[in-house]
């Protein structure tokens, strides 16, 4: 439960990070990165294995595995930091780092998004 208006304004600096993180990691699964072609390539056989055979179906996929690979990728620094502090929770810092680190690898998809290409 939170209690004072420090908790509070903490707990929604985190909240704010983590839609920042989710919606830029959902920015680097749209069509138009120049990652999504190897997603779709690479889950074609796996899921075809499954009889996923609908060429919408797979582009769903490929976003939403792209959109994860991102999140996981860019979380990696901020769980070496948090591991380095000691911390017990993911504070401030951290989140920026891994939100930081999402925009950084979602900088192709955005050059791709202006230049069209």
């Amino acid at each position: 439960m939170i209690d004072s208006p420090e908790e509070r304004e903490k707990a929604l600096r985190r909240d704010g990070l983590l839609i920042g993180v989710a919606v830029v990691c959902m920015l680097n699964g749209m069509h138009f990165s120049p990652w999504i072609n190897l997603f779709a390539a690479a889950l074609a056989p796996l899921l075809a294995a499954f009889y996923i055979t609908s060429p919408i179906l797979l582009f769903y996929f490929a976003s939403l595995t792209l959109g994860v690979a991102t999140a996981i990728v860019a979380g990696v620094p901020a769980a070496l930091y948090e591991r380095a502090k000691g911390l017990g929770e993911s504070d401030g810092a951290s989140l920026g780092i891994w939100l930081v680190t999402a925009m950084v690898l979602t900088i192709p998809t955005v050059i791709t998004f202006f230049t069209g290409s």
